[in-house]
């Protein structure tokens, strides 16, 4: 398992990937492809947001983009692993990885109608925090409804 952070060198593989993001979330939030048949990259990794690239065995396997809103206060924007490595809590490993390694406060969004997102991030910060996350539901500028993960890093476990 390796994590890189996007940068010129790795650019085309996350546009890559994020294709098939957009791709499987087109349906829950009508997005439709641009006339070429791609979709933009939103938010793109730069700025920031750090988008960050999964390589297990040298093979690309999950993407991540990351917006430092505050110093310190993250939001997870996107978050994609391939089909053929999913259920192999690969997921869990990647973020979790990247949880502990920037520290701080996270916050994670759902839109509605993304159940098996709801599922995945629920199962994930319950476990890293031990179940010391704050859950709620709320009008989101850009997405409508959605549902939230939010924790600080520092008092998981308390």
């Amino acid at each position: 398992m390796k994590i890189v952070k996007v940068d010129d060198t790795h650019r085309h593989v996350y546009a890559n990937l994020y294709q098939g993001y957009a791709a499987e979330f087109s349906k829950i939030i009508d997005d439709k492809p641009n006339p070429d048949g791609t979709f933009d990259i939103d938010p793109k990794p730069e700025g920031s947001v750090t988008g960050y690239l999964l390589y297990l065995e040298g093979i690309p396997a999950a993407l991540t983009a990351i917006d430092e809103k505050t110093p310190k206060g993250y939001e997870i924007c996107d978050f994609y692993v391939l089909p053929c490595f999913r259920n192999k809590k690969v997921g869990k490993r990647f973020i979790s990885i990247l949880f502990q390694r920037l520290g701080g406060a996270w916050e994670i969004k759902q839109v509605a109608g993304a159940e098996h997102a709801l599922k995945f991030w629920r199962e994930v910060v319950g476990d890293y925090t031990d179940g010391h996350y704050i859950e709620d539901v709320f009008e989101d500028a850009k997405w409508g409804t959605v549902t939230r993960q939010r924790f600080h890093h520092d008092k998981r476990a308390q």
